[in-house]
């Protein structure tokens, strides 16, 4: 039993809260007034819950000797040698073979997705996370993906103004992630992970503004839109601004003063001001657009 424990840590499935993003299409597309969509946005969150998980096994896989040097990553079950490479192999091969099915009976757009997902990753795990502000950008790929795979996966028109919220709070948490593990890995931390050498406090301090900016103002212009008060039928999602502001805030406090930030399924599940605010803002949200 401690054993199937291990494998059931090493893929990580607290990181499933990020698959929420799968729901903007529901949420925006008003797809929670047709239960064969509800159905299937839950299959598509599902089958990027195990494809995903996929994903963190296979960068266990490359990153097991590096995690051994780590002075948290090394407890992880590859690292400390509790799960043993043939299992994570089989553990990988059986997530993401259920997660293609379940994404493939879905639809063929949503099966591509997540291949596209898989191939961007297997490119970020064996070269591309050593190049700087890129490795970023492709974290944040992913987040967007996901927002595809509950739109154009389920044959829901996305909203370009949702894509750019979506991209840019992806890229906050992306570079708001970097900038944890700077202030945590201390005076050398290009030895825990390479790409970190080529950043500096500044330059992450200025793209966390950038981010935050954009996703405010973008979502903010969204509310208002003429596009969001005919398909909603309102023009007070304005109000929801203030939450999503407050959420951004508290999430630089995490950063700066609580040393968080560096997991961002983590924190919305430790910090209670994040997660109060953002359920506050999808009920809010669902009430005036319904």
């Amino acid at each position: 039993m401690s054993y199937l424990l291990q494998l059931f840590k090493l893929a990580r499935p607290y990181q499933w809260t990020k698959n929420i993003f799968v729901f903007t299409g529901l949420l925006f597309g008003h797809g929670w007034e047709r239960p064969a969509l509800i159905l299937q946005s839950v299959l598509a969150f599902f089958a990027f819950c195990l494809v995903s998980s996929g994903v963190y096994v296979l960068n266990d896989i490359v990153d097991r000797d590096a995690d051994r040097e780590h002075p948290e990553k090394c407890e992880r079950p590859l690292a400390s040698g509790t799960v043993s490479l043939r299992a994570a192999l089989f553990l990988l091969v059986f997530l993401w073979s259920g997660g293609f099915s379940l994404g493939v009976f879905v639809s063929r757009p949503l099966g591509i997705i997540l291949g596209i997902y898989v191939l961007m990753n297997i490119a970020y795990s064996m070269r591309l996370k050593q190049e700087p502000v890129l490795d970023v950008f492709l974290l944040a790929s992913g987040f967007v993906l996901r927002i595809l795979g509950g739109t154009l996966g389920l044959d829901i028109p996305p909203s370009q103004w949702l894509l750019l919220t979506g991209t840019a709070v992806s890229l906050f948490l992306g570079f708001v992630k970097r900038r944890a593990e700077l202030l945590r890995l201390g005076d050398d931390p290009g030895k825990h992970r390479k790409v970190l050498q080529f950043y500096s406090d500044k330059m992450l301090d200025g793209a966390i503004v950038i981010s935050a900016t954009v996703a405010i103002v973008s979502y903010g212009l969204y509310s208002m839109s003429e596009h969001a008060r005919l398909v909603h039928g309102t023009d007070q999602l304005i109000y929801t601004v203030p939450l999503v502001m407050y959420g951004i805030f508290r999430y630089l406090h995490l950063l700066y003063s609580a040393r968080g930030g560096g997991d961002p399924s983590r924190d919305l599940l430790r910090d209670p001001h994040v997660l109060i605010t953002g359920v506050i803002w999808a009920g809010v949200t669902i009430y005036l657009i319904s």
